[in-house]
C-alpha cells in the first residue's frame, strides 16, 4: 500500500509540474484540455491549470497519503476507503478520456492517470 501511494504521489506530482508549466506558458497546449490549442494556452486555461497545479493534485497527493497512513493530517477530509474507490473511479474515467483524445499528444496522460487509478485501487482494497 505504502508502494501504491509513493507511485500516485510522484505520477501526482508530475502531473502539477506540467500544469504549472501550462500556466507559466510553456507551449505544450496540445497536450492537455482536449488537445485544442497548440502551443501557449489562453489565459483562462492558464488559471485553471495553475489552480490544478498548485492546489489540486497537491492536495490529491496529501489525500493519498493520509488514506494510505504515510502521513498523518487531521484537516484533510474524507480520507479513507470510500474517498480512494472516488479517487480510483476519477482517474478511471480520466484514463478513457486522455486515450480517447483527439490530440495524439494528449494521449500520454493516458497511461499516467491509469497508473494512478490502479495505485488508488490497490490503497483502497488495502485498507
Amino acid at each position: 500500500m505504502r508502494l501504491a501511494a509513493i507511485v500516485a504521489v510522484v505520477l501526482l506530482a508530475l502531473i502539477a509540474v506540467f500544469r504549472i508549466s501550462l500556466a507559466l506558458g510553456v507551449p505544450w497546449g496540445s497536450a492537455a484540455w482536449g488537445g485544442a490549442h497548440a502551443g501557449t494556452l489562453p489565459m483562462r486555461l492558464r488559471i485553471a491549470s495553475l489552480v490544478a497545479g498548485l492546489l489540486l493534485y497537491p492536495l490529491l497527493a496529501l489525500f493519498v497519503l493520509d488514506s494510505a497512513e504515510v502521513i498523518t493530517t487531521a484537516w484533510v477530509p474524507g480520507t479513507g476507503k470510500v474517498g480512494m474507490w472516488v479517487l480510483t473511479g476519477f482517474f478511471a474515467v480520466g484514463t478513457i478520456a486522455n486515450f480517447a483524445s483527439r490530440s495524439k499528444k494528449e494521449r500520454i496522460w493516458g497511461p499516467v492517470s491509469l497508473a494512478i487509478a490502479v495505485c488508488c485501487a490497490i490503497i483502497a482494497i488495502a485498507i
